[in-house]
């Protein structure tokens, strides 16, 4: 075969899809550098072949003509491109300016969530964070998982210690505010979670989902029983409650880690489920019968998750999801919830959370993890003192459409003095920017799941080759933060030789050095980089195993329960269910959101395969509510909360519970600026106009997404 017709011969690799947290196995066949087609890989041993829709879109992605692959550089309305040598040196030199003129914390940084899939932003991006030395930062996390951290952080020790429902072996699955037929999971990660659940069914087990929209997990659950948003915090304290009136705690296999678990019962007391049945919408006998189903189970899970955690009383929530899985002895048993054993650990050097350290500047809302919630983002730049941001380093991430209050976080962005992006497309956030750093896609770098190994439903490691070479000319992530970690040093006199050795390094080195010292490392597998390398397919490590005390961050290797922190919460609860309103006026919409298997972020919007099918940015409401309001199905309806007001085509559908609206988050691409020009086209409104930036979990500071107060009227 000749030179030229090698190197035009077709490829088969295999990898990884990075667009969710399922990790499925795909088959990506290359000519050149053009990518002919993905499909699931077949021996892949824990996705099986599966994938969903959304991996196509990485061929999208890196197809794109939207998108950036150089450097660019804000030119009145025009962008330019440039060198990154003259991106890195004018980022980093404006960047430092800023701070000697206005302190450390006059820059922010928020990062999205597709930089928990990228192992490079995730090992070196904190260089460059460490770098500015601000405490300005924020993420994604506020908006989505944050009490799952924290609950594991005052429970295990660890804030990503997360123990994951054993969906393989459970026989009763209770899904509070989880849709994982949409989500492929969401720390739970789960490749083929339909034939998962039905092999549930198939065995004799259960599914019951508790939501306000009957979702698509539901519609293939045994149960669903629709619950008024923000309430379910009510419902866990019932089931609480009803544990220990029907005498059905079974503690005894966990109560030597946890010694004061007797205590649970005095707080529950007064949470009959006679007493929150009106405000839950669930009624008593239903309460009690979804407890004892529960515990009559061979084995059993409940698992909450972003619907849970977006609520007035999100945290609460989550540690009481937490105690009714230990009360009824499903915590680290077979078929319950289990704590994982990854090849490459990285909680093992990851720190574990800080707590309590600082509050943010003008409301005082806690910081955790390093993090302020960013429900207070918008205030800290547009509050003059000291302190104040004034410049802004956003790494993939999109707050305009996805964090409260979207458009006063618009606003702010307009009046500061610098932003730079790490992204590869102009959004509806990058177009406030200055510089904007394009890093390569998903498929022309080389992959470690590092945070969702730690939550799959099967121990299983896998790594990932770049499916199609690359110039010099495209850096990765990790490449463009630590250029700028590098430049920035070396502007405030720091030295700067450790680089080289990262330079070298890579972050592969790192996840060798994590599989070499790992659970898999000393044992027979033996496994390096190189052996799951030449396993290309992945290494299958077994079910999850029981792991307690081990799985105990505490020295003591006890499990704290905190009552003081979590139950200390109570008084709000009784405050806001159970003492009389004064508001006489008409009772609102609660808003809630939801997802659809397509949409991960708002990148897969540009993608026009995610987008056939009928409009999936639209108002779903009950038919009862329709009727009250003399909405059909197909209006434009005005919706206005306090905060702001968007016009979406109207929905009906008895999918979704009376006096329940929901919208899905990521839509409103209609701002000026942006260069997406299939998103463009199907804009789609922005239902964070909508959620409130003052509404939060005063617990964690974590956003009030779901149970936000609307109005609806047709549109005239």
């Amino acid at each position: 075969m000749s030179n030229v017709s090698a190197k035009n011969a077709s490829k088969t690799h295999y990898s990884t899809c990075t667009l969710c947290e399922a990790m499925c196995g795909i088959e990506v066949k290359t000519q050149g550098q053009e990518i002919l087609s993905i499909k699931g890989d077949r021996e892949n041993p824990f996705s099986q072949g599966y994938i969903c829709p959304k991996a196509s879109a990485l061929k999208d992605l890196y197809d794109d003509t939207d998108r950036l692959k150089t450097p660019v550089r804000k030119d009145g309305d025009k962008w330019v491109a440039i060198s990154w040598e003259e991106a890195f040196g004018v980022t980093a030199q404006k960047l430092h300016d800023i701070q000697q003129a206005h302190g450390n914390n006059s820059v922010g940084i928020y990062l999205g969530n597709p930089n928990s899939h990228n192992m490079g932003s995730m090992l070196f991006g904190p260089y460059f964070y460490r770098a500015l030395k601000t405490h300005n930062r924020y993420s994604a996390t506020s908006v989505d998982q944050l009490p799952h951290h924290i609950v594991c952080r005052k429970l295990f020790g660890h804030m990503s210690q997360i123990p994951i429902p054993d969906v393989d072996h459970t026989n009763h699955f209770m899904i509070i505010g989880g849709n994982p037929l949409a989500s492929n999971g969401s720390i739970m990660t789960v490749p083929n979670v339909k034939k998962r659940l039905k092999d549930i069914q198939k065995r004799g087990g259960k599914i019951v989902v508790i939501d306000p929209k009957q979702s698509e997990t539901a519609d293939i659950s045994c149960e669903h029983h629709f619950i008024k948003p923000g309430s379910d915090v009510l419902l866990l304290l019932a089931m609480i409650n009803t544990l220990y009136r029907k005498n059905l705690t079974n503690w005894d296999g966990i109560k030597q880690y946890i010694p004061d678990i007797d205590a649970i019962k005095d707080y529950t007391a007064h949470y009959t489920p006679e007493r929150v049945a009106s405000h839950t919408g669930i009624n008593a006998q239903t309460i009690e019968q979804l407890v004892i189903d529960f515990c009559e189970a061979k084995s059993a899970v409940c698992y909450g998750r972003m619907g849970a955690s977006v609520q007035v009383f999100g945290t609460l929530t989550q540690y009481l999801i937490m105690l009714f899985n230990i009360l009824t002895g499903n915590l680290d048993r077979r078929g319950g919830m289990m704590f994982t054993q990854p090849a490459a650990d990285i909680l093992a050097v990851a720190g574990p959370g800080s707590m309590g350290k600082y509050t943010s500047r003008v409301r005082g809302l806690p910081a955790f993890g390093g993090e302020y919630p960013v429900s207070c983002l918008a205030e800290e730049i547009t509050t003059t003192g000291e302190g104040q941001i004034k410049a802004m380093v956003l790494g993939a991430g999109n707050p305009v459409l996805t964090t409260p209050n979207a458009e006063q976080l618009d606003q702010a962005f307009e009046q500061l003095e610098f932003m730079v992006a790490v992204d590869f497309y102009v959004t509806e956030s990058t177009r406030h920017a200055d510089i904007i750093l394009p890093p390569v896609t998903g498929l022309e770098r080389d992959h470690f799941d590092l945070v969702f190994h730690n939550f799959a439903v099967r121990n299983y490691v896998t790594y990932s080759e770049p499916v199609v070479e690359v110039s010099d000319e495209h850096l990765t992530d990790w490449q463009i933060y630590l250029s700028l970690a590098e430049k920035l040093d070396e502007l405030n006199g720091k030295p700067t030789k450790h680089y080289k050795h990262l330079w070298d390094k890579k972050p592969s080195g790192v996840i060798d050095d994590l599989l070499r010292n790992g659970k898999y490392g000393a044992e027979e597998h033996n496994l390096t980089l190189e052996k799951v390398k030449a396993n290309p397919h992945g290494i299958d490590l077994g079910p999850l195993q029981p792991a307690l005390p081990d799985a105990i961050f505490h020295g003591d290797k006890k499990i704290p329960l905190e009552f003081d922190y979590f139950m200390g919460d109570l008084p709000r609860v009784e405050e806001h269910f159970f003492t009389p309103k004064s508001d006489k006026g008409n009772s609102p919409l609660m808003l809630i959101g939801r997802r659809h298997l397509k949409t991960n972020n708002s990148w897969l919007h540009n993608s026009p395969r995610m987008h056939k099918g009928s409009n999936r940015c639209s108002a779903q409401i009950h038919p009862k509510d329709a009727k009250v309001h003399a909405i059909a199905d197909g209006d434009q309806i005005v919706v206005t909360s306090r905060v702001g007001q968007v016009t979406v085509e109207a929905e009906i559908t008895d999918k979704i519970m009376p006096g329940v609206i929901s919208i899905p988050h990521g839509w409103g691409h209609n701002k000026k600026g942006i260069t997406w020009q299939v998103a463009s086209q199907n804009a789609g409104a922005n239902v964070n106009a909508l959620t409130d930036e003052m509404a939060v979990d005063e617990l964690s500071g974590n956003a009030v997404l779901n149970g936000v107060p609307v109005s609806i009227a047709r549109a005239s």
